[in-house]
């Protein structure tokens, strides 16, 4: 037993000094990302010729801004597929790449990825351009407990800092409409050569989100949806749109208790709910147990798909399908 506490406690020192080993790598990548930054960043495309480096915080984004942007962007992705924005750190090939970007269009709503590490991106490349696409949209405050919307404007909801505010925005149409608009503006200042071709594209798309919205709208009509359970609260603002109410299984970023799985399990079975939904990009283990104890099925629903079109259209089939 002795042994086996002094080898415990070797392998804690060895994991911290492994941990501070990789804190101080990011640190010197970061410097040398600078160092290359004042060397080769292009900020504008001066004669219009070369792809505009656009760095964006999720795949979402992606498609806003290649549908934008066409053959004049090439875009950076920070959180990569399969990654959590609330956990991913970038790469060191991301931190290059990021030296040499023109305009980082953010998320801008406090999402995590951005709270850690927005300051430490723009100290990499301080002549890159930073854009808020959540610019004049109602933040729903209330963190994970997703409670009443925030004023537009409201100050006492820092989205830079969290300030209570769910951020998964872009899961609302009506929002990602507001994020494309950002989005064109953005590219159009930055890129004005094309600024005409940036808003023809922009309002092309903008058009195809508005029918995707008339169709969720119309089909959750027609199937009386009211209530979804879902592991991790990101469909707020989707919610909020259609007129459902979103039941989270986790709470504050932590897994239920067995007494607050046995309330959820309740309910559940209150509200005749068969399907319960949760993410690729999170734990299933307490999903999984509901929907096994009450006779239902587990989806797994990801509002972080590159075809933002697609992928919402599909997830809204899939609430008015499972939902009741």
């Amino acid at each position: 037993m002795q042994k086996f506490r002094d080898r415990e406690g070797a392998d804690g020192g060895i994991h911290g000094i492994g941990s501070l080993c990789a804190i101080a790598g990011i640190m010197v990548l970061l410097i040398a990302a600078g160092c290359l930054d004042q060397q080769s960043t292009r900020v504008t495309t001066d004669n219009g010729t070369e792809p505009l480096t656009v760095a964006v915080t999720i795949l979402p984004q992606k498609q806003f801004v290649e549908r934008i942007g066409g053959e004049h962007v090439r875009v950076i992705v920070l959180v990569p597929p399969g990654a959590s924005p609330h956990t991913h750190e970038p790469t060191a090939k991301q931190l290059e790449d990021i030296s040499r970007a023109s305009i980082y269009i953010k998320v801008g709503s406090g999402i995590d990825f951005e709270r850690a590490w927005m300051d430490k991106l723009e100290g990499v490349n301080p002549r890159m351009t930073i854009v808020d696409s959540s610019e004049g949209i109602g933040l729903i405050a209330g963190g994970h407990d997703h409670g009443e919307i925030a004023a537009l404007g409201d100050s006492s909801k820092d989205p830079e800092t969290g300030g209570g505010t769910d951020p998964h925005i872009w899961l609302s149409p009506k929002n990602a409409r507001i994020m494309v608009e950002n989005t064109c503006l953005g590219l159009a200042r930055a890129d004005p050569i094309h600024a005409g071709e940036y808003r023809s594209n922009a309002d092309s798309y903008q058009k195809e989100i508005d029918a995707l919205d008339t169709e969720i709208s119309r089909d959750i009509a027609s199937q009386q949806v009211h209530t979804f359970m879902v592991y991790h609260p990101a469909w707020s603002y989707f919610a909020r749109d259609y007129g459902l109410v979103q039941i989270p299984i986790e709470n504050e970023g932590k897994d239920p208790s067995p007494a607050g799985i046995e309330k959820l399990i309740r309910q559940a079975q209150e509200e005749n709910i068969t399907v319960i939904f949760a993410s690729p990009e999170s734990s299933t283990k307490s999903a999984t147990v509901i929907a096994r104890e009450i006779g239902g099925t587990l989806v797994l629903v990801s509002g972080l798909e590159e075809d933002y079109l697609g992928n919402l259209r599909k997830v809204a089939q899939a609430f008015t399908q499972g939902g009741q």
